[in-house]
């Protein structure tokens, strides 16, 4: 019987990204059939601790040959601090160990100044995600993501919630013709917006050769999570910062980031930062870029053109649809979670009002008065919520429900039944999406909601109606009923 030993409890226990982690299961499977798992895992721990001293043992020593800094003439290693700098911790009982091991690693960089992790925190590249790292002078490309400026968009339009039952087939094509779905989705016929004049598309040598295909993807939606949503508004009593009267509304939500532009912004950049920043192995994805030199000055510039990108993208859907219904808007919110910004932080330790980079890598701007959404997933309520500026959360809140499940996880314990029973069961049509998306491999955004309420107001509810997701086409739905085509 093979021992297996899954990734999630190695990077549970501390272990970095890949290479390492295939090897070590590997190793497990061949070696250490006959010894119980937690026999196992105290072994590798050790080798974790002191993996010099395993170097030349004959099974653990191809587990300690990746674990050990691969040796450079050119550039000495950048030690991190003995001591990381203290960070919050919002619903801790909700965050899975290995985002904790990323965030302590994150705070022992020595440009890290802040920090905190969100109650919706899991495993990432680099920064976890739901993570918020305020560091000096310094961007990590890897804390804000390979999407950058993913975001969320919300449209709300004074029509009565009702018509999405009773014209739920307008509605539904709505959508299907608004955007596209899919890693690669592009459009045949380009749409115009003048994110795409931007000269650093001229200025940039990266951006010159993405301009035709982000072009090409403006007004796409991208795969994962990302997703188009007709849904009721609900308010129950007005706030002056939201300035929506109480009652029941049409939402148009939408889901998505910055597709192939931001995706090779972010690897490209990633890798100049690694080249630059000698870290220890486990915390190699934290490499930063100084904003003096030249690089970061380039990436920074970049990435805001890969949010302005972000947002245009949503604003082209948002636009198509609102036309379609013949109503503008009432009010839209909108905010990025996989960016990063230039702030002076008050109240906030070890910033002294100076002026620092605020990463917030799958984690909402919660600034004071600051408006922003909160999704749940395909079937639960989202909130959009007004920030309350709480300093030790660096001004921050989650950015959704966050996952439970991994995707394979997911894949391998949910059925199409029981996806099809909880759409039911909530009365939502959708459209296309894989089970990896199904409501149970998210956390209970009403438990994350109550972890964070010292850093938002709820200022409205935002219920699921109809929901368009990427999904695997040999599963998707048929869109007149909830029924999975290719079954």
């Amino acid at each position: 019987m093979k021992q297996k030993i899954t990734a999630k409890e190695l990077r549970a226990i501390g272990f970095p990204e890949s290479p390492v982690i295939p090897v070590t299961m590997s190793v497990a499977e061949k070696h250490y059939k006959h010894n119980t798992k937690e026999e196992v895992m105290e072994i590798f721990k050790a080798v974790l601790a002191s993996p010099i001293e395993y170097k030349h043992d004959a099974i653990l020593g191809m587990i300690a040959e990746k674990l050990l800094p691969k040796e450079d003439v050119n550039e000495p290693e950048i030690s991190l601090k003995d001591t990381g700098i203290p960070f919050n911790t919002f619903g801790a009982e909700h965050i899975e160990q290995g985002a904790f091991h990323q965030m302590n690693t994150a705070a022992k960089l020595p440009v890290s100044v802040a920090g905190a992790l969100m109650p919706d925190a899991h495993h990432g590249y680099g920064l976890p995600i739901g993570g918020v790292l305020a560091t000096k002078n310094a961007v990590i490309p890897y804390g804000v993501g390979v999407d950058i400026g993913c975001r969320m968009c919300l449209s709300v339009f004074d029509i009565d919630a009702k018509e999405l039952t009773n014209r739920e087939q307008f509605f539904a094509r709505e959508i299907n013709e608004a955007t596209l779905f899919g890693s690669g989705a592009m459009f045949k016929q380009a749409a115009d917006h003048a994110v795409m004049d931007n000269p650093l598309f001229f200025e940039i040598p990266l951006l010159q050769g993405l301009q035709s295909r982000a072009w090409k993807q403006l007004g796409t939606s991208g795969s994962g999570n990302h997703f188009v949503e007709f849904g009721a508004v609900t308010i129950t009593e007005k706030d002056e910062v939201l300035g929506i009267e109480p009652g029941l509304y049409v939402g148009l939500l939408s889901h998505s980031g910055s597709r192939a532009l931001g995706a090779n912004i972010a690897n490209h950049y990633t890798k100049i930062a690694i080249n630059k920043r000698r870290l220890p192995q486990e915390a190699k994805n934290l490499a930063w870029l100084d904003l003096n030199e030249t690089e970061g000055q380039e990436y920074w510039l970049a990435m805001n053109l890969a949010g302005d990108y972000a947002s245009a993208c949503h604003h082209i859907i948002h636009a198509k649809i609102a036309k379609q219904l013949g109503r503008k808007p009432i009010k839209m919110v909108e905010n990025h979670h996989n960016f990063a910004w230039k702030e002076v932080l008050s109240g906030v330790e070890g910033c002294n009002g100076e002026e620092v980079i605020v990463h917030r890598k799958g984690a909402t701007p919660a600034g004071k008065n600051v408006l922003g959404i909160i999704p749940g997933s395909m079937t639960a309520d989202g909130f959009i919520v007004k920030g309350k500026g709480e300093a030790a959360s660096v001004n921050s809140a989650s950015h959704g429900a966050g996952r439970k499940m991994s995707r394979t996880q997911a894949l391998n314990n949910i059925t199409h039944k029981a996806l099809h029973d909880e759409l039911n069961k909530h009365g939502v049509k959708l459209l296309g999406g894989g089970l990896d998306e199904a409501p149970f491999a998210y956390k209970d955004i009403n438990a994350v909601m109550q972890s964070q309420t010292s850093l938002v107001d709820i200022v409205g509810k935002f219920t699921p109606k109809i929901v368009k997701m990427c999904g695997d086409s040999s599963k998707q739905y048929n869109r007149k009923r909830n029924e999975i085509v290719g079954e």
